[in-house]
């Protein structure tokens, strides 16, 4: 994970920089943007010392090695649902939130009570019916 954190540690040399500049262009009166690309920066920083510090803690992996073969990264990666529409629904409640803060906010309660179900549905996915444990 050490050139993962090396690239986004970098974004904070480039972004940081960039905002200044873009604060010369705008003369300092544009501040969503100067303070928008800040945090860009901010967050580039804080992803890129966690993975450092995940890369320190795990040790290297197959991918980060050049004498690694193919097989050293084969096995189970996680637990993925390829049958699951609650991902679906999910992402049409956020949807629906978010067309609800531009259009209008009571389409936002609606878009909150379809995201509740979706996100239980999800969870207690494997707690009923036939994929049951």
């Amino acid at each position: 994970m050490k050139i993962e954190s090396w690239i986004f540690g970098s974004g904070v040399f480039f972004f940081i920089p960039v905002s200044i500049v873009y604060g010369f262009l705008t003369n300092w009166s544009e501040w969503v943007g100067i303070l928008g690309v800040l945090l860009v920066g901010g967050l580039a920083g804080m992803i890129g010392a966690y993975l450092g510090f995940t890369a320190k803690r795990v040790g290297l992996r197959p991918e980060d090695r050049s004498d690694a073969e193919i097989h050293e990264g084969a096995g189970e990666q996680g637990h993925f649902s390829p049958w699951s529409w609650w991902p679906l629904v999910l992402g049409l409640a956020c949807a629906t939130g978010f067309l609800g803060l531009a259009v209008g906010f009571w389409i936002v309660f609606i878009a909150a009570g379809i995201a509740v179900v979706a996100l239980v549905g999800w969870v207690y996915e494997y707690s009923r019916g036939d994929h049951a444990h």
